[in-house]
């Protein structure tokens, strides 16, 4: 790790840090010279990160938090301050597993809890993080959204609909604290290649074989190219940027707006 990154004196806090796409982002922060807190509801995953962060130099908290927890969110927060004194850049990664169904299959209980972890977790790490953030003197929230968030799949509406509403919620968050020097953007991933998006397919080659034609790159996307993403919205490069969704899907949107008969883009 390097302390004269991109990310040289900067805390960062991902909730959801565990999972594939957290914890690429977690590297490349530390890889930048961030601290990094990571947390997660299952903490051996958050600690399996933290040690490799940790085995190459890189300063690391591993935490537990339930995102849709009030009191689980603020305590990650202090935690963070605790190990590290200051808060300046928190990724919202945490997402839940969401059934398939309609609105007559599906039962209240599924999609509060999609409701309650994808959009109502972001807004509690939010309202924990950037008071911390403002003493800091600002800094930059990254909420990870999905390119579902664009558009309608059926049978999916608790995601689709929780991802749409959190980019519009972050777009009110940069309103709202632009005064702060808060920036505020999303990520809409495409279709990522890992064991938990892959499990709906039956593993990862058949996702891959199933999900590349459905991109005009004509293959799913991987967690690092989420990372790569996150670090410039995270990065002074980005200091021009807030209340933006950085679509990155592999052309996925375009492909599906305009396909020919041969199921390929049309002209």
């Amino acid at each position: 790790m390097t302390n004269a990154g991109r990310l040289s004196e900067r805390v960062a806090l991902i909730a959801g840090g565990g999972g594939e796409i957290g914890a690429a982002i977690a590297r490349r922060f530390a890889q930048e010279g961030a601290k990094v807190a990571i947390a997660d509801l299952n903490p051996a995953k958050a600690q399996a990160v933290a040690r490799v962060i940790a085995a190459s130099g890189g300063e690391t908290r591993a935490l537990e938090v339930d995102v849709a927890d009030e009191a689980s969110a603020e305590a990650a927060v202090a935690e963070t301050i605790d190990a590290f004194h200051k808060l300046t850049t928190l990724v919202n990664v945490a997402a839940a597993v969401t059934p398939d169904g309609t609105v007559e299959t599906l039962t209240l209980a599924q999609w509060n809890h999609a409701i309650a972890v994808n959009l109502t977790g972001a807004f509690v790490m939010c309202k924990y993080a950037v008071p911390r953030m403002r003493r800091a003197g600002g800094g930059s929230i990254i909420n990870i959204a999905s390119q579902l968030g664009h558009m309608g799949v059926t049978q999916r509406s608790p995601y689709c609909t929780s991802k749409a509403a959190l980019i519009h919620f972050t777009r009110i968050l940069a309103m709202d604290h632009a005064a702060d020097n808060i920036r505020a953007n999303t990520i809409s991933p495409g279709f990522i290649l890992t064991e938990r998006s892959s499990a709906r397919s039956g593993g990862k080659e058949r996702a891959r074989i199933r999900s590349g034609p459905r991109h005009l790159l004509n293959r799913p996307g991987e967690p690092e190219e989420i990372a790569a993403g996150a670090l410039y919205l995270a990065s002074d490069e980005a200091s021009f940027v807030t209340a933006s969704d950085l679509l990155i899907d592999g052309g996925y949107i375009a492909f599906k707006g305009n396909v020919g008969a041969d199921g390929r883009p049309g002209s």
